[in-house]
């Protein structure tokens, strides 16, 4: 497992070889760090003491991240179902250990990732467990930092990865923004922070820039919205550790949407 490439500080992205500038963080939707550009590798990142960090977060739902967190603070799930795991979203950190530890856990059969702030080392992990696919929305293509086989770029609104797991292409914060359907016992859509689990876990919220505060547009809230209507889910796992709607989450993201509405358009 390479150990040198460099690994964007602020977004936690890895590239395949070294450059001066990382293109997610330059754009309006990230920022680059106040110090400016800064690069690690995954060999930095084990020497300043991250370790891969492994805890439930639902009913056959295990958190993946680091600790102490790197990047974004974001963590990865591993979504076990009959049809093999999938880890959706990423993190940027990879070591022996937490390869051996999401074996004991049945391995991956795929990755699936919401967005490009949460590329992550996501080639790294591919090739760790056999190059699994990466699903990614063919709209975010210009994003994609190290261009592998693995990645597979999927077109339209939904695509099915497995049995009772479905892509679809919400378009919020990034054309390509995806959420990831689960069909299992109530139901569960995994959204990163395409559809925002916010500090009142009974809500989401749509933004274009989460850190720089734009609001994601009205048009597209509501193409989401349209696209989630024929799925039923109970919760809704967002980006972080613990971000996560309980009960009765499809109305959640309703409610939620209605209220958005209604801030940012004139009625």
């Amino acid at each position: 497992m390479p150990s040198d490439l460099p690994i964007c500080r602020t977004c936690g992205v890895q590239y395949g070889e070294p450059r001066a500038d990382c293109p997610i963080c330059e754009d309006e939707r990230q920022y680059v760090g106040w110090d400016g550009q800064q690069w690690t590798t995954m060999a930095g990142l084990a020497d300043e003491g991250h370790r891969g960090r492994v805890a439930e977060e639902g009913p056959g739902v295990v958190g993946i991240g680091t600790a102490p967190p790197t990047a974004i603070g974001q963590r990865a799930l591993l979504v076990r179902t009959p049809a093999g795991n999938v880890m959706w979203d990423m993190v940027s950190y990879l070591d022996d250990q937490l390869i051996a530890e999401v074996r004991e856990l049945g391995g991956l059969a795929a990755i699936a990732i919401s967005h490009p702030h949460f590329y992550g080392s996501m080639i790294e992990w591919s090739r760790a467990f056999g190059d699994v696919p990466i699903y990614i929305h063919a709209a975010d293509r210009p994003w994609v930092a190290r261009p592998d086989d693995a990645v597979v770029l999927w077109e339209g609104d939904t695509h099915q990865i497995a049995d009772g797991l479905t892509l679809i292409n919400a378009g919020v914060h990034f054309a390509g923004g995806q959420v990831l359907h689960w069909s299992g016992g109530d139901g569960a859509l995994f959204s990163g922070d395409i559809v925002q689990v916010v500090q009142d876990r009974r809500w989401v919220s749509f933004m274009y820039s989460y850190p720089n505060y734009i609001p994601e547009r009205p048009h597209t809230v509501r193409r989401a919205l349209s696209l989630l209507e024929p799925y039923a889910f109970d919760r809704v796992y967002g980006g972080w550790w613990n971000r996560v709607v309980h009960t009765d989450g499809a109305a959640a993201v309703r409610r939620s949407a209605e209220r958005y509405l209604g801030f940012v358009e004139e009625r």
